[in-house]
């Protein structure tokens, strides 16, 4: 499928493909690090939880500067240090003992690997022209979730081993995809450093339109927590549906992204047409909150069959959604500092992810289809906020262009 879809051989077939390896390696990690943490490192769970949290505060606090850095030190060369750091970082894994030991090695780890993200996507700004970069992050969405499955997988069968030998191999071939990673990285055309421009080194946070889009796009993207966390608790104490049906959902929600995150990106190449696709994001998951809410009361197959029409109709929010942020994002920075305010963008998100489990475990396990429609109210309410914000946002980004002396482009026409 995705040999129909990817584009002619240059700059933008290598960043897929670059993307696809960092996944498949991304993908195992992600699915056995805390197994790991535990079983072989011997961390016990609240030891784990707290240096997951100080390696997030620690990412969240950094994600700018490090963004920064990646317009005064260029794309290319953060993202080929970034993973060829990465790739002794998961190695010496296999030597940690303790909790220390085990806080010190993934937080510069999460470090590294939010300078790498930050660096891919100044790399899509710099390399792709600002009409086709919906549809090439589309394809690298897609090709990412291929990756990220057949990581899972392999995690998976490490998983059912379950011996020390599995779990060493499986992070030795973590390392192998970041190194690779960054070898590749080699092979992309340098992108020059950008001069920082007059005012503020973060001028960012003195960009409140952008800020504001931050934080609206930032709530509306903890949607993708509703199928990782919040469902299967709530298959689990509310429906009479079998546990398995939330490995369903993923499956489903995957297999939808790859085969149609691309279609679904088409027409969002101005900020209007993506802000709108925004709202219609967040329109589908406030209708499959809906549709959520109504199997707590249903029998085995119904609640089945409205489980699978909600994940759908999320899945399609989803990629909607997806595709008109990636637009806006791009469209409302300065060509000056992307890298910074990617890095600002993935705070917003962030933050989203810090709160939202907690809370909404407890409207949802706690309160049942009650907390479904507050749920669903609030998406539809954050969905239908988007197009007014981003309009705020041109209106900034066109009279900052105007005042610098420049011509309004046309991405920033609404």
């Amino acid at each position: 499928m995705l040999t129909r879809i990817l584009p002619p051989p240059g700059p933008a077939r290598m960043l897929i493909f670059i993307t696809m390896v960092m996944s498949l390696g991304q993908g195992l990690w992600i699915a056995i690090n805390a197994i790991y943490a535990v079983t072989v490192i011997r961390l016990t769970p609240g030891q784990l939880g707290v240096s997951l949290g100080i390696t997030a505060a620690l990412v969240l606090i950094s994600s700018v500067p490090l963004g920064h850095l990646v317009d005064r030190a260029g794309p290319r060369t953060i993202q080929l240090w970034s993973f060829l750091s990465l790739a002794p970082l998961t190695g010496v894994l296999l030597f940690v003992q303790g909790f220390w030991s085990y806080l010190l090695v993934t937080s510069v780890q999460g470090l590294a690997y939010r300078a790498g993200n930050n660096a891919r996507k100044a790399m899509i700004a710099a390399r792709v022209p600002a009409g086709d970069r919906a549809r090439i992050r589309a394809v690298i969405r897609a090709a990412l979730n291929v990756a990220l499955a057949v990581g899972a997988c392999l995690a998976g069968l490490t998983l059912a081993w379950g011996e020390r030998v599995g779990y060493q191999s499986a992070i030795l071939l973590t390392a192998l995809c970041f190194l690779v990673t960054g070898l590749l990285t080699l092979k992309e055309a340098p992108v020059p450093p950008v001069p920082a421009a007059a005012g503020a080194a973060f001028a960012v946070f003195r960009d409140v339109p952008f800020l504001l889009f931050t934080a609206v796009d930032g709530l509306l993207s903890t949607h993708g927590l509703l199928l990782d966390i919040v469902l299967p608790l709530w298959i689990i104490h509310h429906t009479d549906a079998p546990r398995w049906m939330s490995a369903v959902l993923l499956l489903i929600n995957t297999a939808f992204v790859v085969a149609f995150q691309v279609r679904a990106a088409r027409g969002t190449d101005e900020l209007k047409s993506a802000s709108w696709a925004s709202l219609q994001g967040g329109g589908c998951v406030a209708a499959a909150c809906l549709l959520f809410a109504m199997t707590g009361g249903a029998g085995l197959f119904m609640a089945c069959v409205l489980l699978t029409v909600g994940a759908l109709v999320h899945a399609l929010g989803e990629i909607r959604h997806a595709a008109g942020s990636w637009t806006i994002t791009y469209d409302l920075a300065p060509d000056h500092a992307q890298g910074q305010y990617q890095g600002a963008y993935k705070m917003g998100v962030d933050i989203g992810k810090m709160f939202a489990p907690a809370l909404f475990a407890w409207l949802v396990i706690g309160h049942g289809a009650t907390g479904w429609i507050v749920l669903a109210v609030s998406y539809a309410v954050l969905g239908a906020a988007v197009p007014a914000v981003v309009a705020r946002g041109a209106r900034s980004r066109a009279t900052a262009k105007v005042a610098a002396g420049g011509v309004t482009s046309s991405t920033v026409r609404m």
